[in-house]
């Protein structure tokens, strides 16, 4: 099978839609199927990579780390005559996702989109954040999911939410999937030695970007409350972004900055390492269809302590592997984790192996399985209905696709501004 993946942040983007398409793609690719992944241009990218490519994108949006890709027609044409894909994913609904729209229509192929983002909850980056702009990105992609073949929900909360929003397309719920083994192989303890960690210490531990999205500020207190009742913990931070500076001041303000340690981003076998280092993981994003990095964590045994939210709850089991909240309270928070430090080495490891079961329900090559499986169902179903290919047929399909781009928007416009 030849698939076209296109999404608007890849590698060395760090973020969760990167990642799934990443990890997807290498799946597909060890399985024997081809993959192509079309993406915008990042400054510190690697020039040339098999099976990707690279369109053109203005660096650091509005202050952002993120790349917005600049429409150049007929660019891809050549390269995707030559890969002739059989399905189309889009995993955004907007920029590339408009592409991969024209590219479906345009070529009568089935188009997959995965909805992996609350879009509501971003638009900070883009100027002009409203509540008719909130009201506009949820039409968008309201819109953008009933024009296509298939829309991926990584969790059943999404997948419902979706639906009350009015999304009529056929919805699946496929998470992306975690190599589980890998990350039950790390070394916590050379991790904390090069870190600088006490032997002994208790670690809480946060990956992701730090980003205005993921209410880190909340994070960072809660966290603080914690480690300043003990002088044998810590905090230690993976990740970079813009909030940085903000968990910084707010440990220095608790007297608690020779305690924070931020590592910036890791990767690989570094990142496993980190990951076993952690005697709790902290995650207070209310933004995350589904929390992968709570699945990591819990891959490495490591238990978490999390606000309630529609990507967090499908993984964390109050008591069985961690604690949720359900209250965006610091000193709760603190509580949850002062729970989690108190078990007995035998209730921890209890903890642990909790954890690391309800990783293996998310390991990769079982999602990638039904992935592929959704691939071929909307493939059949296209093929079933061939189209024509006269010159005439390929015009007015090309023509289709505009005219479902466009409309898509008005109606979204139309739907904020009359709400």
């Amino acid at each position: 099978m030849n698939i076209l993946m296109m999404t608007n942040t890849f590698r060395p983007y760090v973020g969760g839609v990167a990642r799934s398409v990443e990890v997807f793609t290498d799946e597909y690719r060890r399985q024997g199927h081809r993959v192509l992944v079309v993406a915008p241009r990042y400054d510190a990218a690697r020039e040339s990579e098999p099976g990707l490519v690279r369109v053109p994108a203005i660096q650091n949006f509005n202050g952002s780390d993120l790349s917005v890709r600049v429409a150049i027609p007929g660019l891809l044409a050549g390269k995707l005559t030559n890969f002739a894909p059989d399905v189309v994913h889009a995993h955004h609904p907007f920029l590339m996702g408009d592409a991969a729209l024209r590219v479906a229509v345009g070529r009568n192929l089935p188009l997959v989109f995965t909805h992996h983002t609350m879009w509501e909850l971003y638009t900070h980056y883009v100027p002009g954040d409203s509540a008719v702009m909130r009201r506009f990105v949820i039409a968008l992609a309201t819109g953008y999911a009933n024009l296509c073949d298939s829309v991926i929900a990584p969790s059943r909360g999404i997948r419902n939410l979706l639906a009350s929003r009015g999304v009529q397309s056929p919805i699946v719920v496929i998470p992306t999937g975690v190599e589980v083994d890998q990350f039950a192989r790390g070394a916590g303890a050379a991790f904390r030695r090069r870190t600088g960690i006490p032997d002994g210490a208790f670690v809480v531990g946060h990956v992701g970007r730090l980003a205005e999205e993921k209410n880190l500020p909340f994070l960072a207190r809660a966290v603080a409350q914690f480690v300043g009742h003990d002088a044998n913990r810590c905090f230690v931070v993976v990740g970079d972004g813009p909030m940085r500076e903000h968990i910084e001041a707010i440990f220095d303000d608790h007297g608690l900055a020779g305690r924070l340690f931020a590592v910036g981003r890791l990767e690989g076998k570094c990142l496993i390492d980190a990951y076993a280092a952690f005697d709790a993981f902290v995650f207070a994003s209310k933004s995350e269809t589904q929390g992968l990095v709570l699945v990591e964590a819990m891959a490495a045994g490591v238990p978490a302590v999390a606000l309630d939210a529609p990507g967090v709850r499908e993984v964390l089991d109050d008591g069985r592997n961690g604690a949720m909240i359900d209250v965006e309270d610091a000193d709760t928070f603190a509580a949850a984790l002062q729970w989690v430090a108190a078990r007995t080495a035998h209730q921890r490891e209890q903890l642990a192996e909790n954890a690391r079961n309800t990783a293996r329900r998310f390991a990769l090559d079982r999602c990638a399985a039904r992935t592929l499986q959704l691939y071929q169902s909307v493939i059949h179903i296209k093929q079933a209905r061939p189209a024509t290919d006269t010159l005439w047929e390929n015009a007015m399909r090309c023509l289709n696709a505009e005219w479902k781009v466009w409309s898509a928007r008005a109606k979204a416009g139309a739907e904020a501004l009359t709400k």
